[in-house]
């Protein structure tokens, strides 16, 4: 199948000259951030005054008409000067996509409000149910409209956002539902306990008596079976993540070993930076931050495809979903590996915690960990060896011709 994809409205100089800078005032601060436990409120609020999160958003609405490559290029960038962010804004951006899709008048309006500044969090996973048919957030009537109780965990990035969509039952159904996140009856807490990617305000949001009008009921919930793009789509954040700590681990390093003065009595090299040991070590370092994404731009290329032709494409989607998947295998391995190896470069004082250099593995092992690589790679293999549907989000966790 031939496809085409649609001239960028703004050019990639463009975009790079307006966020760049906005990602180096957010970098200065990623240490003593993680170090503190300070929810990057603040960066945020640089991002949604410069409308980052208006890059999908069609110019026709106020936004830039960034192509998927360009967002997922910009995504890397921001990852490396803060991994927690591109993840906390990661429904933000399906729920973009869902709106370009849809193109009804209430979904135009959406995309006007996000090109003001707009964001989206989530409130999907509950807390001890593995499954979206076993949710037990409900939307129940009230009169003429409906209100949504419920308890969620994971709620990556609603401390940050204006909104949150919310995965609910209405009356046996799954809905998404969108709630003011300052609305009376929500009650959002900071207690994601994880060792790494600390502030993605992934926590607890509990939803008491919360009232819902008709118009913030947005159709089918997650988890409806069949084939979607954001299966690929969501799971690309989180890759672009990694790629992100990549970039950053390989900065980190060769700034401090170029600072660096002490080596090894038995060393090659009177400064690690001629050491050819410790070249070869940067240089995977280099290697792994190029190749992670490089593989993360070229699955932005079949989502690019696919959802300009529509997202709705049988072939166009395998595609998609199947370049996603190997591509959690590339890039995993890459960037656990290199995050763990940057130590060999200098001894003991490489592990000094006002360096923060622990935090790019901590961060990228709890990243890779969201979508357990295991089952990616045992689909992949089913699916080329003998035409096993893929691994997108099927409810309940039944896949076609599975009982149960």
């Amino acid at each position: 199948m031939t496809s085409t994809v649609s001239a960028p409205a703004t050019t990639d100089r463009e975009l790079k000259e307006r966020f760049a800078p906005i990602f180096d005032r957010i970098a200065v601060g990623a240490v003593d951030r993680e170090r503190d436990r300070r929810l990057a409120f603040e960066e945020v609020a640089w991002l949604r005054e410069a409308r980052f999160g208006a890059l999908r958003v069609p110019v026709e609405y106020g936004g830039f008409g960034a192509t998927v490559r360009q967002l997922f290029d910009l995504l890397v960038d921001l990852a490396a000067a803060e991994s927690n962010l591109p993840q906390a804004l990661r429904v933000h951006w399906s729920f973009v996509e869902d709106q370009r899709l849809t193109g009804d008048e209430r979904a135009a309006d959406w995309l006007r409000r996000v090109a003001t500044g707009t964001l989206v969090g989530n409130a999907i996973t509950e807390p001890g149910v593995g499954a979206a048919d076993r949710y037990r957030t409900a939307l129940t009537r009230k009169g003429s409209g409906w209100v949504l109780d419920g308890v969620k965990y994971y709620s990556t990035g609603s401390l940050y956002a204006d909104h949150i969509l919310v995965a609910a039952d209405q009356d046996g159904e799954r809905v998404s539902v969108l709630v003011d996140a300052n609305q009376p009856g929500v009650e959002q807490s900071d207690d994601w306990d994880g060792f790494g990617q600390r502030l993605t305000a992934s926590g607890t949001t509990t939803f008491t008596g919360v009232e819902v009008t008709e118009d913030r009921i947005l159709g089918p919930g997650y988890g409806q079976p069949g084939r979607t793009y954001a299966t690929a789509y969501l799971q690309l954040v989180q890759l672009a993540v990694l790629a992100g700590i990549a970039a950053r681990a390989e900065a980190d390093t060769v700034e401090w070993v170029r600072r660096r003065t002490r080596t090894f009595t038995h060393a090659a090299a009177d400064l690690p930076r001629h050491d050819p040991l410790v070249q070869q070590v940067v240089g995977r370092l280099s290697a792994a931050a190029y190749g992670a994404r490089a593989v993360v731009l070229a699955v932005a290329d079949e989502l690019d495809v696919l959802l300009d032709a529509g997202g709705q494409d049988p072939e166009l989607l395998d595609r998609a979903e199947a370049a996603a998947a190997k591509a959690q295998s590339v890039v995993i391995s890459l960037v656990l590996d290199a995050t763990s190896e940057l130590f060999e470069v200098g001894g003991a004082s490489i592990s000094d915690a006002s360096l923060g250099l622990d935090r790019h593995w901590r961060n990228s092992r709890v990243v890779a960990a969201h979508n357990p690589l295991i089952y990616k790679q045992q689909a992949v293999g089913a699916h080329v060896l003998n035409g096993d549907p893929l691994p997108y989000a099927w409810s309940a966790g039944r896949r076609p011709g599975v009982a149960g």
